[in-house]
């Protein structure tokens, strides 16, 4: 049975969240009367402020992570003429729903609420109240890593909107600056975090292990290859993880959710649901599909394909990764499958990226190991040598990632590995005409901008 972060208490999170976050915070209304301290009086109240930055990823991701971590690179394509299209002929401009950063900035305000206040329930030092804001402030870490990944200098508010002495018309903080307050936020949630919850709460609520699988992506955008591999190592000795065996048990990663492969899943079911079906799989109407260039970058035998999409008719209506393998294309119901963020085999191979970036004899038997691991659990025959991978794939660099794009396909992934790894302009530019560095940025939407005087739209699309 799904566990979704207890109902009941999400109400009373949802009230008190009404009240003291506006739908953009970087457009809040003065606070008057309101104080989040009225509100943090009891360990159930810090418990149900937890639940209502989860409650936030819901709506933050439930169209947003496909848009953002696939719609602009090569794995899809469209026969839509709405918003998939304007990202994937790279049309971005200022009036597109995926430039508007609203829900990200209210996922913030809800942890920094949860940060201030928690500490007058517990005590300064108290272990459940540490707990408590590891998640919180873990959770505000990964929306700012998505603000950044998307828009680049973004605003940096760590304080929640509780006077009309602060000011409201925040400007933008360079990366570099949020990227610091991410690490620092994502150390503390691995130092204070619990280790396990003993249920399925350890698959969508924040512990060590998905603290420091986050931290890792963060250390990898940054290209701090050895911070990545302790953290890395960390993850891949947590008991809590492991690869799945067979393809049916990897199908079911995605449909079924709550695998031991899993470390981060935004969790979903029949009342809160996401938009999975839409961008996937409603017929002639998925807004995305497989590309040509995708379905021509298997290698013969891999027993996943079949389980991505239906390879027996040459134009696919649709991606059945998350909705099941042979799901009806006509079937528009509302979808409630979990959108798995981050697994192991995702870290496993970002792991083998670092490794083989550091160089040296043994981390390049290890990365090739790693690489190894997966292509054979996907029926595929190793590659003996680091050569043999050259041979197939001009290095081993380029091995890695490309696993990474089948592996990881439709996940939120592929876009972000083209920008991290300097990838994106050749990727794209036969593909779209993709052709500046600051074009890979999206614009900032036009309801923030006429909402704050003080906020500059990005140069690329000034």
């Amino acid at each position: 049975m799904k566990i979704k972060y207890f109902k009941s208490t999400i109400i009373v999170a949802l009230l008190f969240f009404a009240i003291s976050c506006d739908n953009d915070i970087l457009d809040k209304a003065p606070v008057s009367s309101f104080s989040g301290e009225g509100f943090y009086l009891t360990t159930s109240d810090a418990q149900a402020g937890i639940y209502g930055i989860y409650n936030s990823t819901q709506g933050v991701f439930r169209t947003n992570f496909a848009y953002w971590g696939e719609g602009r690179a090569d794995n899809v394509k469209t026969e839509q003429s709405g918003e998939g299209l304007t990202l994937i002929q790279n049309n971005l401009n200022e009036s597109a729903s995926s430039a508007n950063w609203s829900s990200l900035y209210t996922m913030i305000s809800r942890a920094n609420y949860a940060v201030k206040y928690i500490p007058n329930v517990y005590g300064e030092g108290d272990p459940a109240g540490n707990q408590l804001i590891g998640q919180a402030r873990a959770l505000r870490a990964l929306a700012y890593f998505y603000l950044v990944k998307v828009w680049g200098d973004v605003p940096l508010i760590t304080e929640p909107y509780t006077s009309i002495e602060q000011d409201i018309f925040v400007t933008k903080t360079n990366k570099e600056a949020v990227l610091d307050q991410i690490e620092e936020d994502l150390v503390y949630a691995v130092n204070n975090c619990t280790e396990k919850y003993n249920n399925n709460n350890d698959r969508i609520m924040i512990n060590k292990g998905s603290a420091n699988a986050l931290l890792t992506k963060v250390y990898m955008w940054r290209h701090k290859y050895t911070e990545a591999l302790a953290t890395s190592a960390v993850v891949l000795k947590n008991p809590l993880y492991s690869l799945v065996s067979t393809m049916d048990e990897w199908g079911k990663i995605f449909t079924d959710g709550y695998s031991k492969e899993s470390i981060f899943e935004v969790g979903y079911n029949d009342d809160q649901t996401n938009s999975l079906r839409v961008l996937y799989a409603i017929g002639s109407y998925a807004i995305f599909t497989p590309s040509e260039k995708f379905k021509a970058s298997y290698e013969t035998g891999d027993l996943r394909i079949s389980y991505v999409y239906d390879t027996t008719i040459a134009e696919p209506k649709a991606i059945w990764k998350f909705l099941g393998k042979g799901v009806s294309d006509e079937d528009a119901s509302k979808s409630h499958q979990n959108i798995v963020l981050i697994r192991l085999a995702d870290i496993m191979l970002l792991r083998a990226e670092a490794l083989n970036q550091l160089g040296g004899a043994a981390n390049k038997a290890e990365a090739l190991s790693l690489l190894n691991t997966i292509r054979i659990r996907a029926g595929l025959p190793a590659f003996e040598t680091e050569e043999t991978a050259s041979t197939q794939y001009g290095n081993l660099e380029s091995a890695i990632l490309h696993e990474r794009s089948i592996e990881l396909c439709f996940e939120g992934q592929r876009w972000f590995d083209l920008v991290r790894t300097g990838r994106a302009i050749s990727t794209m530019n036969p593909l779209n005409g993709l052709s500046e560095e600051s074009n890979l940025v999206w614009p900032i939407s036009t309801t923030v901008l006429n909402k704050n005087p003080n906020m500059e739209q990005n140069d690329y699309y000034k």
